[in-house]
């Protein structure tokens, strides 16, 4: 069950690093291959036990992804305050550009909702 599910997460993320070198190299493998698992997931409507097993089974886990970044962090210390500012503002603008991408994400969304309860 458990290697069935890790198989389809390993298939998606290999589709997605070869769509990558064939034809968009400008976004990672991994994140296309995510993008090609949701769309897969909202087509099927739900995801298969063995995949939320491997999903579960993997977010364990999870914590140790965030040692590496730490310990960047800790190591390159001088290099960040160097570009501290630099930094401060792109992840400023980045912050102000989600936030009014996802206002009018769901100002859409709301109106679609209100369209369609109105039809019904």
């Amino acid at each position: 069950m458990l290697l069935r599910g890790i198989t389809w997460l390993v298939l998606f993320q290999l589709l997605g690093t070869a769509l990558n070198v064939l034809v968009l190299p400008m976004l990672p493998g991994p994140i296309i291959g995510l993008v090609l698992l949701f769309v897969a997931l909202l087509m099927r409507g739900q995801a298969s036990e063995s995949l939320q097993v491997a999903a579960s089974s993997l977010l364990r886990y999870l914590p140790l992804l965030l040692v590496p970044p730490a310990v960047g962090v800790m190591a390159y210390t001088q290099a960040i305050l160097d570009d501290f500012w630099a930094i401060v503002g792109v992840l400023v603008t980045s912050l102000v550009v989600s936030l009014v991408f996802t206002g009018w994400l769901m100002q859409t969304l709301i109106r679609r909702q209100q369209r369609k309860a109105g039809r019904i």
